[in-house]
């Protein structure tokens, strides 16, 4: 009998196999193919931090429970997790010799310390003593002594001396590469049109001899090692401790957590390797994977832009969207008309215009704004701080659970309080995922509000390379429901089905979002089996949920047309018996697609939904989310048009299959790549 649902992390790793595929395209701008390899290893280090650290865990558990929430058991998806990455692994280093091959046709090489020039010798040495040697703590290792404390994220070197002459044993010493104070990357004085670069550990590794002087080591074995630790932390249920306190020392926590992944240059000293796979308290059914000689591949997605080949490629820029492109107030086109702003392709600054008009006008009485993720120098920030200065009521709330963020929203949270702002810090055992603003003028014994529902965070940075709807409005039921979440929101204690059952047009999780899309697939089952025209088209980032992917087949075994845009985790099977079997692409390209956007034919009238949230349970049933329904006719076009763009590429786009195959959509039709005809439509629409 056909599995009914793919394992979610197996699923995954087709995902950042399709990141791979970007990588090895040929046709894609090398410092973007290089950039892929970083988001590839980034993205693997978090789902072994995250992934592969709660399956570990989930080992323990009753096989059928267990089964129940990974759809399979955990030990299968762990074997098959190490087969996959062993083999995503091999096709990451074959790709990356190739690239290397590509840089030397453009003449950026990577330099390994034997091979500088005198002068490029001389400049890493006064470059280490300059820049680097107040950053290097060398930690020297025995097995007498507990094993130093190793960050989960950094890179490490690990160093086996000795002297020609000894006969004592091998001594092993670790460095911590400091790329947060110096970076990874170093350009080097260069031959005229030649860019050379050098590592940072390469940096460390030329100076060993210096930096061990003291001990008249004469030969020296330097290789680059990393570990991953499970990344997740269980907020206690103590009702003495503050939720801030119990982030806090969950982040603590995590710092201790457990060794997961044990990556190492196969080339490192095996007493070395063999020392440290014991003293982090390895196993054999622990990810210990020998690989290449660059770790932490990371930092390649901010690797310098020295090609000198690679122009800026104009239908890469953001653009006013038309409605702001005078000299409007943003506040002024809102109380006329809805506007749908879509990222990265338009800008973001009627966002950041919004805000700042509102912490000036003194007609503006509050704000209230969700806060997710934010950009490191946040403009959306300094324009709330700006408007608490200028005595607004201005309400973030400010979800301190987001995942890697916690510190940063925690720092956040310190700068609103200290200027005024009201933070709100969320549900108990929900976070809050919904992208929602409103704000509220008195004008002429009138109050106004306008604000917006987005699918995106609210941060200037990700804008602009994560693919977004922002709906912006005035409308009263809409602003109403914003509302009521806030007001929900405010009262953490209650219970948060009962205080958000009250909202009727925008479609909340945990009550009633799951309900509706179910009742609204059942409506196109109905007209199905009338034989009438029946179409729903789903696009999210994920779909997990087995409630909503059942309903889909039985949709699918109606007869109803289900076409879908998935870009990561799908779980979802094709099954023989369907009438209409499920069409579903995946989309890697540039630009993240980020978006969720639902559409329903529904007997002709057309539903069309833009959502925070993915079809997954952890959105559905453990966050709060908002979708809002489109009734604004021209936006649902354009919205409807957008999804059907992207339904028609054959370059970009991947088949998902039962396999997994990531094969690419090909067909007889001229190349249709959608994130550039996005653009062009959009580009279109403004001249138009």
């Amino acid at each position: 009998m056909i599995n009914r649902f793919i394992p979610r992390d197996i699923s995954w790793l087709s995902f950042n196999g399709r990141v791979l595929q970007e990588a090895a395209d040929e046709s894609v701008p090398l410092s973007e193919r290089i950039k892929f390899l970083g988001i590839f290893s980034n993205n693997l280090d978090e789902f072994f931090r995250v992934r592969v650290a709660g399956l570990k865990r989930a080992l323990v558990l009753d096989e059928k429970e267990s089964k129940e929430f990974f759809f399979e058991n955990p030990q299968y998806i762990l074997d098959k997790i190490n087969e996959s990455v062993i083999e995503l692994q091999t096709q990451f280093d074959q790709i990356w010799l190739r690239v290397q091959s590509e840089m030397a046709k453009e003449k950026v090489f990577i330099k390994a310390p034997e091979e500088l020039s005198a002068t490029q010798r001389e400049f890493v040495r006064r470059y280490y003593e300059d820049e680097v040697e107040s950053n290097v703590i060398p930690l020297m290792l025995d097995e007498s002594r507990p094993m130093p404390y190793l960050r989960d994220k950094s890179l490490y070197l690990g160093i086996a001396m000795r002297k020609t002459d000894w006969v004592y044993e091998t001594q092993f010493a670790i460095i911590e590469n400091p790329t947060r104070n110096n970076g990874r990357f170093v350009l080097l004085p260069s031959p005229k049109d030649q860019k050379h670069v050098i590592l940072l550990e390469d940096v460390i590794k030329f100076n060993l001899p210096y930096i061990f002087s003291y001990f008249g080591f004469d030969t020296f074995k330097a290789h680059a090692f990393k570990i991953t630790k499970d990344a997740e932390f269980d907020i206690d249920n103590d009702i003495n401790t503050t939720l801030v306190e119990k982030i806090e020392k969950g982040i603590k926590n995590r710092r201790k957590g457990k060794p997961t992944r044990f990556v190492f240059d196969k080339d490192m000293d095996s007493s070395l390797v063999t020392f440290l796979i014991k003293k982090l308290n390895l196993s054999k059914k622990d990810s210990i994977i020998p690989g290449q000689k660059i770790h932490n591949f990371k930092h390649f997605m901010d690797f310098p832009k020295i090609f000198r080949s690679e122009k800026p490629n104009v239908e890469r820029s953001s653009f006013d969207h038309p409605d702001f492109a005078g000299r409007q107030r943003v506040s002024d086109v809102l109380v006329k008309k809805d506007v749908l702003l879509s990222f990265p392709y338009h800008t973001f600054n009627p966002i950041i215009d919004l805000l700042r008009e509102a912490a000036m006008d003194p007609h503006v009485q509050s704000i209230y704004v969700t806060i997710y993720r934010m950009a490191e120098n946040s403009k959306v920030a300094n324009a709330l701080i700006n408007a608490a200065r200028n005595g607004k009521h201005v309400t973030v709330m400010l979800e301190l659970r987001a995942r890697f963020d916690e510190e940063h929203n925690l720092m956040w949270k310190e700068r609103f309080e200290m200027e005024g702002v009201k933070v709100l810090l969320g549900i108990p055992d929900k976070k809050v995922h919904a992208k929602l603003c409103i704000i509220k003028k008195r004008m002429n014994n009138k109050t106004l509000q306008y604000g917006f529902v987005s699918t995106g965070n609210i941060n200037e940075k990700t804008a602009k390379i994560y693919g977004d709807h922002c709906f912006m409005t005035s409308n009263r039921a809409i602003m109403a429901d914003i509302n009521k979440i806030f007001a929900a929101l405010k009262k953490p204690k209650a219970e948060l089905t009962e205080s958000l059952k009250p909202c009727k047009n925008l479609l909340v999780c945990p009550t009633t979002m799951r309900e509706t899309f179910l009742k609204l697939i059942d409506c196109e089952i109905a007209e199905a089996k009338a034989g009438n025209e029946a179409h729903i088209i789903i696009k999210v980032n994920s779909l997990s949920d087995k409630i909503l992917i059942r309903k889909m087949y039985e949709a699918a075994n109606a007869g109803v047309k289900i076409q879908m845009i998935v870009r990561g985790i799908y779980c979802a099977v094709n099954q023989k018996k369907f009438k209409s079997p499920l069409h579903t692409v995946s989309i890697v390209d540039e630009y993240l697609e980020h978006a969720r956007a639902m559409y329903f034919y529904a007997a002709g009238k057309e539903l069309v939904y833009i959502s925070s949230a993915d079809w997954m349970p952890r959105n559905l049933d453990y966050r709060v989310e908002a979708a809002v329904l489109i009734t604004n006719k021209k936006i649902k076009h354009e919205l409807i048009e957008m999804l059907h763009i992207q339904l028609k590429d054959n370059v970009k786009a991947r088949i998902l299959n039962n396999k997994l195959e990531n094969k690419y959509v090909r067909d007889n039709e001229a190349q249709f790549r959608s994130q550039l005809e996005l653009y062009r439509y959009l580009r279109k629409k403004n001249k138009s």
